[in-house]
């Protein structure tokens, strides 16, 4: 559904902003995972600097890769719902002047209001208001591929900034736990901010992707430190 939302923001957008969202937090949640297994094996810097820049650039590609293909299925349906509403508004108009009303009036307005509504939308744009009440749609404002697929490749990459600098930047015997600290607070941030887009609670939200986080972060890491090596 793509119509307006009352503070102004289309779903269009409010679809990329998720993309980014999403996208940051799968950035931060993968290349942690990554860093930190890599360094339960290993103290090489350049060993864990290697293996997390490679999971950025496969990451952020897959990521691009896997919403251009999903958004454009979505748009082609958007679009294929857009055709069969122009041909049924030109076979049957009066049929389709009928079916508007009694959607209207399933909204709970009146029979004689919900024909009157019917009648003035479509005298003003027929398609639009077909459109919106039986797919929610905007012909106007269809869903991007392209813009979601920049988002996740995007946010991808700025998400795995943080565990990036958390693992590289502090001594060896530090790396682990400034990871994990700074990765539970960055998923924290994320979640909050997905809650807050998608209008629910964020408690639940944010205690759920930090807990997914930081689960993820242990098993990688004790697999790592399982499968160890020295290096000298």
């Amino acid at each position: 559904m793509l119509e307006k939302l009352s503070n102004g923001t289309s779903k269009s957008k409010l679809n990329w902003l998720r993309a980014s969202v999403l996208g940051a937090n799968d950035g931060i949640v993968s290349i942690a995972g990554l860093v930190v297994g890599v360094a339960g094996a290993t103290t090489d810097k350049t060993a864990i600097a290697a293996a997390g820049l490679a999971g950025v650039i496969a990451g952020a590609l897959s990521m691009a890769a896997g919403e251009y293909i999903s958004v454009s299925t979505q748009r082609d349906a958007e679009k294929a719902f857009i055709a069969k509403e122009k041909q049924e508004l030109a076979d049957n108009p009066k049929e389709e002047l009928q079916e508007l009303a009694d959607m209207y009036q399933k909204r709970g307005l009146s029979k004689e209001t919900a024909k009157q509504v019917a009648v003035e939308f479509t005298k003003n744009d027929a398609l639009s208001a077909h459109l919106e009440a039986e797919f929610g749609l905007d012909e106007q404002d269809l869903t991007n591929p392209w813009h979601a697929a920049y988002a996740s490749a995007g946010s991808f990459v700025a998400g795995s900034i943080i565990p990036m600098l958390a693992i590289l930047l502090p001594p060896a015997g530090y790396r682990v736990p400034i990871t994990f600290i700074a990765v539970v607070i960055a998923l924290g941030l994320t979640g909050y901010l997905s809650a807050t887009i998608s209008n629910v609670a964020p408690r639940r939200a944010v205690i759920r992707v930090t807990i997914g986080g930081f689960l993820a972060m242990a098993i990688t890491y004790a697999i790592g430190v399982a499968f160890g090596v020295s290096v000298s």
